[in-house]
């Protein structure tokens, strides 16, 4: 996963309340393989386009409600959206997406679609143009986690000689219990 830290960019808008993980991406297109990339879904019932060059949205109070469908998170980022700012969240949304590196900032942000804003991680603030200054709160693990653009498979991989180790030693101790 990229590593998120500084984004400047201009803000798609969609100020709707209460969107859902079946509005962001309607159930039909998650048939196809992730490969083949969901942003082209994205919003297909809404018949919302995002602007081109956008990636960050600024959204409604509770973006990412209803159901854990990841594909929500693949739609956003596989259309080029790497930051959603809206007042509230999905719990299990705001979830999936700091695993997949699409950074939730939970903030009341009136600006007009194409404004140019830069969202700064480390400083955990959102500027406006001339340099106004929006602090954010965030979780510091899901922080340094995108930080480091690490997913729950990473964290996982950074403890592979400690795992080694151990299945070695159980191995040793209890030999009828291994497999293969």
């Amino acid at each position: 996963m990229t590593p998120f830290t500084v984004l400047t960019a201009p803000v798609a808008v969609l100020d709707r309340a209460n969107i859902d993980t079946d509005q962001i991406i309607p159930a039909r297109f998650l048939r196809k393989p992730r490969s083949a990339g969901y942003g082209g879904f994205l919003f297909a019932d809404l018949g919302v386009r995002l602007p081109a060059g956008s990636a960050i949205l600024r959204a409604g109070e509770n973006f990412g409600c209803g159901s854990s469908r990841e594909g929500a998170v693949y739609a956003l980022v596989d259309a080029g959206i790497r930051c959603v700012i809206a007042p509230g969240f999905g719990d299990i949304f705001a979830g999936n997406a700091a695993q997949n590196g699409l950074l939730t900032v939970a903030l009341s942000l009136d600006v007009p679609e194409g404004t140019v804003l830069t969202v700064d991680l480390p400083a955990q603030e959102v500027r406006l143009p001339g340099g106004t200054p929006h602090r954010f709160a965030i979780d510091a693990f899901r922080k340094q986690r995108l930080l480091e653009g690490r997913d729950d498979i990473d964290l996982t991989l950074a403890h592979a000689a400690e795992i080694a180790a151990f299945e070695a030693a159980d191995r040793a101790a209890r030999p009828w219990a291994a497999i293969g």
